[in-house]
């Protein structure tokens, strides 16, 4: 019997997941932070940990977090190998490769400095927080619902991303099952002996499910056009030529304080405008129907603001306190956390309750859902 006052359970819109994901990761990118860079990750965490659901693609997040380790040892063995910089703090010495002259300036090994380790560290956390908001993004969203609110324009390179992004997922499952099924037979191998005997089921499985996936999207009608002459084609082309050069111009007006002032902000709005443009024009020929359209409402609304908000918060500390931002090397300090970013990054967090649960097939008194109830009633006819 479900809780009075619960909320119903609903799929999020995907679009919100991702908007809140992109937030997250924008806020990464302002900071080499530690302590930051980890209150990113945990908020992250939490709010898969609470909102996503058994899907195969939801359990691949700690596939991401070994690769945002992997990331971090990796920053940190490249400043080890490659010098990256002195420091006063030498922790040892390793022998010290000689180079020919037409490389000077590049050292192999030699003395490791704590400053060269700490900025090994902090540059590989920032990126493996990126990584892993966007595999919290990937766990949280349905890949294939994030299909149907691709723009007509962008419908077949939207199916080639979704696909994409459904791999790791899928090898996820793959390896499970596996596992699974050795388990099952009496495997007793593990680590490395079991290697073999993973890799070519998984191998074999991801080659069955994705001809199934391109016999299943034929079968649908994916990728039917609709006919256009050929002066459609053409305009097209050159609305979308024509957009591309202007965001280029406008970008680079941006970038260079000496282009002059017109061929900055309103060539990139321009530029912009007429891409739009060849996008609505291009969408005309792409004829596909939605069934049950995803609902982007208030709640999609607040969870994408929240993640929003942490951008705008890291963004705002670097015009009002940028040294909280990036802990000094040289000489070295202790990392510290400042109140604005930290509640910014904190409000990225209420998603957790802010968004509803996701769908299961019963709740949690056993009772069936909305999915099972249409099961059923076409089981019964």
């Amino acid at each position: 019997m479900p809780t009075p006052g619960a909320r119903a359970p609903r799929a999020v819109h995907p679009g919100a997941w991702w908007l809140w994901a992109l937030g997250l990761a924008t806020a990464a990118t302002r900071t080499t932070n530690p302590l930051l860079l980890a209150l990113i990750i945990g908020v992250a965490g939490y709010v898969v940990a609470a909102r996503r659901t058994d899907a195969p693609w939801a359990l691949g997040f700690r596939l991401y977090l070994w690769l945002g380790a992997i990331i971090v040892c990796s920053r940190i063995l490249f400043r080890v190998v490659f010098g990256g910089g002195q420091g006063d703090h030498v922790l040892f010495t390793l022998p010290q490769i000689p180079l020919p002259e037409w490389a000077a300036g590049i050292r192999l090994l030699g003395p490791v400095s704590l400053e060269q380790l700490l900025g090994g560290g902090y540059d590989g956390l920032r990126l493996a927080t990126m990584v892993i908001c966007l595999g919290a993004a990937n766990a949280l969203a349905n890949p294939k619902r994030l299909l149907r609110a691709v723009p007509s324009a962008l419908y077949e390179v939207g199916t080639a991303a979704v696909v994409a992004l459904s791999v790791a997922p899928q090898l996820v499952e793959s390896v499970l099952r596996v596992r699974r099924a050795r388990r099952l037979r009496g495997a007793r191998r593990n680590g490395m002996r079991a290697l073999r005997g993973i890799v070519i089921p998984v191998l074999t499985d991801a080659l069955d499910r994705s001809l199934a996936l391109a016999a299943a999207m034929d079968s649908r009608g994916y990728g039917r056009r609709g006919p256009q002459p050929t002066s459609v084609h053409a305009m097209t082309g050159a609305l979308m030529i024509g957009g591309l050069c202007g965001v280029c111009v406008g970008m680079y007006g941006l970038m260079d304080a000496t282009t002059p002032r017109f061929l900055g902000l309103p060539m990139l709005a321009a530029g912009i405008g007429v891409a739009a443009a060849g996008l609505a024009v291009s969408g005309r020929r792409v004829l596909r129907s939605t069934y049950r359209p995803d609902r982007f409402a208030g709640t999609e609304l607040l969870v994408a603001a929240c993640g929003l908000v942490a951008a705008a918060g890291l963004y705002l500390t670097t015009r009002v306190d940028p040294a909280n931002l990036y802990p000094s090397l040289s000489p070295l300090e202790w990392p510290q956390i400042a109140p604005l970013p930290a509640a910014a990054i904190l409000v990225a967090a209420l998603p957790a309750w802010l968004a509803p649960p996701p769908p299961s097939e019963t709740d949690t008194a056993g009772a069936p859902t909305a999915r099972g109830e249409r099961q059923q009633e076409v089981a019964h006819g």
